[in-house]
Formats: structure tokens, C-alpha cells, sequence
């Protein structure tokens, strides 16, 4: 059951990045569909004027969000306010209070720093803003399990835990939830979706470039923080969940937090970072530096259904290709004769583009009983009218629905999975831009014949 719906969206950090490059967009895209029926506040700096927000707001949409729609930009442009002030001035929250005029449930969107979160959670307290209202935050949710734990009590102090929610934009992705689907609307995946028939599965989250001028954020983050006990742990829970119980409208969420509770914290030996060759002369980078740009891990997940079934994932920056994919393997047939060679596969391409490929084994043209492999492959071309990731979440959002955001206990297990590997538990091995990470990781991955790459 979803909560009441919102009638205004606060959001700190209107003029930082992430409104620009995200929030925006996914404003003129909501008010394209109807969906932008709320007052939408920016709460910045001293100095700005409403009419510099709204050119902004202009200019960000032309860049990031495919094109100017005049009626959509001209309903935000109405839709928005502004207010100005510090963060730590009560006299900017009495000023919100003001803005926000009629609005009884309002949602305050933190698009800034973690840092600040405690001192805007503060100032809404102790000026009457939070109530009847929900809070929705950005990764990172703390930088390890005793902070993360330290954040959700802050929060707690004025919001229950129903109305927050925890942003983690992966989920708001289609070909991210099309896994659950795939699973679960298929009734000839779930007889062989187990350990008696699989024999492992691989996630890589690949980005052919480096870290784009954020050398000083990735010092702070690196690969473990940044994606692998986030965005790559969720898509593990999609992959290993249970079935959701239709009629509960928490079960997916109770069941992914199933699967980060049967995760084995993870060992040094299950870890191979690396750093690429050219990431200590970034800006803001020490040159001493030991951050990770690379991580591969091996997980055990301790289920009924997964004993014994190792899930590899790994992501690196300046690696050969930018994509994100999914290659669950099966066992091989006994016939080895009729069926030597390449082993039957699902492969899931997430992003740049959407793939759902099954490899299987056909007869091989000649007088032999030999087989050769295959692949069935369906590719989704996107019609220009989907939703991206920060519409969705923010709709959802604004409608009380928290199916697709991290809840704490979710958060605080996947913290539980990597605190042990946090920090220079291992060396940090150097590897050549445009190459697949540190030779050591094959290690990894001996047992079932190495990485899959996946193609450009």
C-alpha cells in the first residue's frame, strides 16, 4: 500500500550537478506526461534569482534531456520556485515554510553531499518542515556499516522509515527490472534458475573511460564504495531472489534483502583491486594513492536455492568497452560427446544497449552427431518514449510507492557484505587503460573457465 501522495517537491542542490544533468530532465519529462501537478522548490545559495534558476533549468534539459518540449519547459518554468540561503540559517527554512504555502505532505529531495544531510534533517526539525512529509536521498548511504547506521538514526529522528527514500538509480531501470520479469513471467526459467543447473553467473559493470575530472570524489569512494555495494549488489538480488508474494507490497524488497542476509561477508581472497595506469596524475588524486578504479569480487550466497553456485561481479574504469551484462552459465549435459564445447547460457545486456540472448547447441552441418553453438538473441530498441531512471524514481517517490528504493535493512546487509574489504586489505594492482583490469583477477573465475568479456 503506498503512502498518500505528495503535493510539493522540495529539492536541496538545485544548482549543483545532479540537478543538472538528472533533475531537471526528469521534471520536463514528468510534466511532458501530465505528471508535474506540484509546486517544485530549489532551495540554493544566496544570490541566484528565480529567472537564472529557470534558464538553467532551460539549458539543462536542451543538453541532457533530448530536446525542448515548449509546453513541458513552459509547466516547469511555472511550476518553479525559489529559496535562497545557507544550509545551517534558520531563517532559509522559515523561508521554505513560506514557499511551500499550502502544501501539507511535502517530499525534500537532498541532491547534495552527504555530508550535509544531518544539518538539513536538522533545520527541517527544528522548523516544523517534516511533518506529514518524506525525505529522498542520493547514494552513498554512509561509507561503511557504522555510518550507514549513524545516517538512518539521523533520519529516523524525524521520519519513519515508510517515508524515506533511498535512491539508488539502478533500480529505476527498466532493463535492471526486466530481470525480476524475465524470471518470474517465464515459467520455463524457474525449473533450471537453481544450483542443480547452474553453474555460475557473472556481472560486469564496464566504463571505457576514467574518472572524467572527479579524481578527488573517486579518492574518497573507489570502486567497492562507488558501484560494487550498490548498484552491483542489487543486480545480484534481482538475479538470486525468491519469487515476491503478490498481494504484500513489500515482498520484493523483503526479498532482495533475503539474498544480501545469505551473502557470505566477503574475504580479502575473494578480492582483486586494481588501478589504471595514468589515475594517480588525475586532478585531486594523490600521487601515492591506493584507491581502487577496479574491484572484482566472488560472492557465496548461503541459500537453498544458490549453495555452492559462485557469482563473480566486477567493474572498472578505462576498461575496453562501456556496458553492463549478465552471463548466468549452465551446467554442462552429460552427453560430452554430442555436446562438446561452449556450455547453454542466458546473457543479459543492461546498458548501452538491451539484449536477452539464450546460447544453445545445434547440430553441426556434416556425417557427424556433432553439435556447435548458438546464440537466440532478441535486442530491444528503445521507441524514444521510455522512462529514465530519475522520472521513475521520482515519481514513485512522490506517490509513496518505495518498491524501487533501498530500504535500511537492505542497506545496511550489503554494508555488512564489504566491510570486511574496505580499505588496503589487498595490493592495488596497476592495469593498462583499455584492458580488462589486473591479470590477477582470472584467478578468480579458474573454476569456470575464466571472465566473460562482453563486446563492444
Amino acid at each position: 500500500m503506498s503512502l498518500p501522495r505528495s503535493d510539493a517537491l522540495v529539492f536541496f542542490g538545485a544548482t549543483g550537478d545532479l540537478a543538472y544533468k538528472k533533475i531537471f530532465p526528469a521534471f520536463h519529462a514528468m510534466a511532458r506526461r501530465g505528471h508535474l501537478d506540484f509546486p517544485v522548490i530549489g532551495v540554493a545559495r544566496a544570490g541566484w534569482t528565480i529567472e537564472r534558476l529557470r534558464a538553467r533549468a532551460r539549458d539543462s534539459v536542451a543538453t541532457y534531456g533530448g530536446g525542448i518540449d515548449d509546453k513541458a519547459i513552459a509547466q516547469l518554468s511555472a511550476q518553479l520556485r525559489l529559496v535562497g540561503g545557507d544550509y545551517e540559517d534558520p531563517a532559509t527554512y522559515a523561508a521554505l515554510r513560506q514557499a511551500l504555502a499550502d502544501a501539507r505532505r511535502p517530499a525534500y529531495y537532498l541532491a547534495i553531499p552527504p555530508s550535509m544531510f544531518a544539518r538539513v534533517v536538522e533545520g527541517l526539525g527544528r522548523s516544523g518542515c517534516a511533518h506529514d512529509a518524506r525525505v529522498i536521498l542520493e547514494k552513498p548511504f554512509g561509507r561503511d556499516l557504522p555510518s550507514a547506521q549513524a545516517l538512518n538514526r539521523t533520519l529516523h529522528t524525524l521520519f519513519d522509515e515508510s517515508a524515506i527514500f533511498r535512491i539508488d538509480h539502478y533500480l529505476g531501470k527498466d532493463p535492471v527490472q526486466n530481470l525480476v520479469i524475465f524470471r518470474f513471467a517465464n515459467t520455463f526459467v524457474d525449473p533450471i534458475w537453481n544450483r542443480h543447473y547452474v553453474e555460475s553467473v557473472q556481472i560486469t559493470m564496464a566504463e571505457s573511460f576514467g574518472v572524467q575530472g572527479r579524481g578527488r570524489f573517486y579518492e574518497e569512494a573507489g570502486a567497492i564504495r562507488d558501484v560494487i555495494q550498490n548498484h552491483m549488489l542489487q543486480v545480484v538480488s534481482f538475479l538470486a531472489m525468491e519469487p515476491p508474494i503478490a498481494t504484500y507490497h513489500e515482498s520484493i524488497r523483503d526479498e532482495r534483502v533475503k539474498v544480501f542476509q545469505a551473502i557470505r561477508p566477503l574475504r580479502p581472497e575473494d578480492l582483486v583491486r586494481g588501478q589504471f595506469r595514468g589515475y594517480r596524475q588525475e586532478d585531486g588524486v594523490a600521487p601515492d594513492s591506493t584507491v581502487e578504479t577496479f574491484a572484482a569480487v566472488r560472492l557465496h550466497i548461503d541459500s537453498w536455492r544458490w549453495d555452492g553456485v559462485p557469482f563473480y561481479i566486477r567493474a572498472g574504469k578505462c576498461l575496453p568497452s562501456t556496458t553492463t551484462e549478465v552471463l548466468v552459465t549452465f551446467k554442462r549435459p552429460p552427453l560430452r560427446k554430442i555436446a562438446l564445447g561452449e556450455t547453454n547460457y542466458f546473457r543479459f545486456r543492461l546498458s548501452p544497449d538491451v539484449i536477452i540472448a539464450i546460447g544453445a547447441r545445434i547440430k553441426k552441418p556434416g556425417e557427424q552427431m556433432a553439435s556447435e553453438p548458438t546464440e537466440l538473441k532478441v535486442v530491444h530498441y528503445p521507441d524514444g518514449d521510455e522512462m529514465d531512471a530519475y522520472e521513475r524514481l521520482l515519481g514513485d517517490a512522490m506517490a509513496g510507492d518505495g518498491t524501487l528504493f533501498a530500504r535500511q535493512d537492505g542497506v545496511e546487509a550489503a554494508w555488512a557484505i564489504v566491510e570486511p574489504i574496505l580499505g588496503n586489505v589487498t595490493p592495488v594492482h596497476d592495469y593498462a587503460p583499455g584492458t580488462w583490469g589486473p591479470a590477477d583477477s582470472a584467478r578468480l573465475t579458474e573454476q569456470v573457465g575464466g571472465w566473460h568479456c562482453p563486446a563492444s
